[in-house]
């Protein structure tokens, strides 16, 4: 398999960002939703309104999001859609909560955990194609979060990311933290369910871009996270989600940052890279790639 393309930047601005998408040269049609991170209200890490308002408008796009499967101020329709406005989101662009009327079963072809589906918002069936427009950061639970968390936990309805987190043993969320001891199931979940993502939208109109600044070994679904103890790198970009989140993953791994090794202790305690081999193993993407700087 030839390696894959990863876009690069170290202009971590709104300029960057249009400008790394334009190195893509991908063309995402019709009716585009960009899958953010909207962030848990405590928190202030999640990616900057004003740095991705004009990569928005661009695509014409709309914010999508989905309901959290723990109880916080995104837990509740009408909570998550006042911290999309906190957050300076609904200001910026049309936004979504994709499963505040419902939820969907979307088939995976491969699936060793999750019976066969996945379980996604049901306005996803508004949307064309998509971009994936994620913040890279570690994560208190998966290790890190990048263009495949993204995709699975972050498109998931509430009930799909129970299902998904609890390994296709549960829908309901107050029951996921039941079956939280088989991490690597878990991890091996998200990349199952990024498989029905991509076989919804076809890999033709998706795209994906992280954006590796505040690099917290917490999520932004953390309302307390811990302060970044490495510097930023930049943004990375790829039509391979494999490829990217590897990237970023090695972007870390080798970084001469004296500040990185409790982002690198956070994701080799978690085993973080699983979900990117089980993402290889399906087909999703390519493990190898070439950096290709932008500046």
């Amino acid at each position: 398999m030839n390696k894959s393309k990863v876009y690069f930047t170290k202009d971590i601005s709104a300029a960057g960002l249009i400008n790394i998408y334009k190195a893509l040269g991908v063309d995402l049609k019709g009716k585009v939703a960009v899958k953010i991170s909207t962030g848990e209200p405590g928190g202030h890490n999640f990616l900057n309104p004003n740095l991705i308002k004009p990569l928005v408008d661009k695509l014409n796009g709309t914010i999508v999001e989905c309901r959290t499967a723990y109880h916080g101020k995104r837990f509740e329709t009408a909570d998550h859609w006042q911290t999309i406005k906190d957050h300076g989101f609904y200001s910026i662009a049309p936004c979504d909560l994709m499963d505040e009327d419902g939820e969907i079963e979307i088939p995976i072809k491969n699936s060793e955990h999750l019976k066969g589906y996945n379980i996604v918002g049901s306005h996803i069936k508004n949307y064309d194609s998509m971009l994936m427009l994620s913040h890279f950061k570690g994560h208190q639970m998966a290790g890190f979060g990048g263009a495949l968390k993204n995709m699975s936990i972050g498109v998931a309805s509430r009930n799909g990311k129970a299902w998904i987190h609890s390994w296709g043993n549960t829908k309901e969320p107050d029951k996921l933290w039941d079956y939280v001891e088989n991490q690597d199931a878990f991890l091996e979940s998200m990349a199952e369910a990024c498989e029905g993502v991509i076989n919804f939208f076809r890999p033709e109109n998706m795209a994906y871009i992280n954006v590796a600044n505040r690099l917290s070994i917490d999520c932004d679904c953390d309302s307390n996270p811990h302060e970044p103890e490495m510097a930023d790198i930049g943004i990375f970009a790829s039509t391979d989600p494999v490829a990217l989140d590897q990237c970023c993953y090695d972007q870390v791994m080798n970084s001469t940052d004296k500040g990185k090794m409790s982002l690198i202790n956070r994701m080799q305690d978690r085993h973080a890279i699983r979900t990117v081999e089980r993402a290889y193993e399906l087909g999703l993407g390519n493990r190898e790639y070439e950096i290709i700087n932008i500046d």
